[in-house]
């Protein structure tokens, strides 16, 4: 296992980690501000919680005022989506997929967006639960931070209007960047495939992904394959340039111990005691890209930690929670005996 880099090898390694945290594009309206959206979205909740369509889509209108309080109305399809938190067991209001119209939403905020994954709360009334939502969007706004190669979030304030007879529901959702708009921001195209070599992989990506997995304490993904019926890889995107090695970007965090929702729990065959005990899973082969990596996440630790100081809407018990998460993290890449213990000889 290598741990020491040459002077060569490690500055090569920070300047491609610089050139990943470039701004590609521009990033589209929707997602180049960080304030919270407060939105309706009207739908037959009643019908979607029960049965969780994921093929058929149900009619729906979504709501909100634009910049000067103008309203502003779309038709929207609305399905479920999903497969942990669409299960009834786990999520008592499941995860939704959202349809826009490109005609409707032209030159507006929502301009050029077409299908978005909406992350819902999963369960009513529970402060945890909402708290949980802020926290995963923060998860994806950290690794924005880290690099551009990220899916962009959108945080709103939704209240979920039932148009077939179910009582409304207030919370937060978090709406994700959809691969088709990621594309064009990066140039990159997504591949569907079952497997992938880690060789294919650009190892600066993988390694800045693996050790951003290590940093929120998530263990529920693979950059190389996926679960049956899913596109490669689990909870990551796989993008291609014509010639390049690919690009490996990260998504989904409810599992993560940085995020701590009351559904999580740590993968059987880790042996983990709790999502909050970290376990490293990156490739040994990247062992070379640690030192410019955890540089990075050094270089970007004020940016990190007044993110969620900052972050509207989330209560101080989470954000100490969260704060002391990172915390460690950053305790155990400043100790050199750690990051062999816990790190480099965990790799795989």
């Amino acid at each position: 296992m290598v741990t020491r880099m040459n002077s060569t090898a490690r500055l090569a390694g920070m300047l491609l980690l610089a050139a990943a945290v470039q701004c590609i594009a521009d990033t589209d309206p929707l997602f180049a501000s960080d304030e919270i959206l407060d939105v309706e979205l009207l739908a037959p909740f009643t019908m979607l919680t029960d049965e969780r369509p994921i093929d058929e889509e149900a009619a729906g209108t979504f709501r909100y005022l634009a910049e000067g309080g103008t309203p502003v109305e779309f038709d929207t399809a609305v399905r479920t989506r999903g497969r942990l938190r669409r299960g009834k067991e786990t999520c008592t209001f499941p995860p939704l997929r959202l349809n826009f119209k490109k005609s409707q939403t032209r030159d507006t905020l929502f301009d050029k967006q077409d299908k978005l994954k909406l992350v819902t709360h999963c369960r009513n009334r529970a402060r945890r639960y909402q708290q949980a939502v802020i926290a995963e969007y923060l998860a994806y706004r950290i690794f924005n931070i880290l690099t551009d190669r990220s899916f962009r979030a959108r945080l709103l304030r939704i209240t979920y209007v039932s148009t077939d007879g179910g009582r409304d529901i207030s919370n937060y959702g978090i709406l994700i960047e959809s691969k088709d708009r990621m594309q064009k921001r990066l140039d990159a195209k997504p591949i569907s495939i079952a497997k992938v070599d880690v060789s294919t992989i650009r190892p600066e990506d993988l390694n800045l992904a693996s050790v951003f997995q290590y940093f929120i304490g998530n263990t529920d993904f693979s950059p190389i394959q996926t679960a049956p019926d899913e596109d490669c890889c689990h909870n990551q995107v796989i993008f291609v340039r014509k010639g390049e090695l690919s690009y490996t970007v990260p998504y989904d965090f409810d599992q993560s111990g940085l995020v701590d929702a009351p559904h999580a729990f740590p993968n059987p065959r880790f042996h983990l005691r709790s999502p909050r005990e970290r376990l490293y899973r990156g490739r040994c082969v990247n062992n070379a890209q640690l030192p410019a990596t955890l540089s990075l996440f050094r270089e970007r630790r004020d940016d990190i930690e007044n993110l969620v100081r900052n972050q509207e809407g989330l209560q101080k018990v989470t954000q100490r929670s969260m704060l002391e998460f990172i915390e460690e993290f950053y305790d155990t890449i400043d100790n050199p005996a750690s990051v062999q213990a816990s790190i480099v000889e965990k790799c795989i």
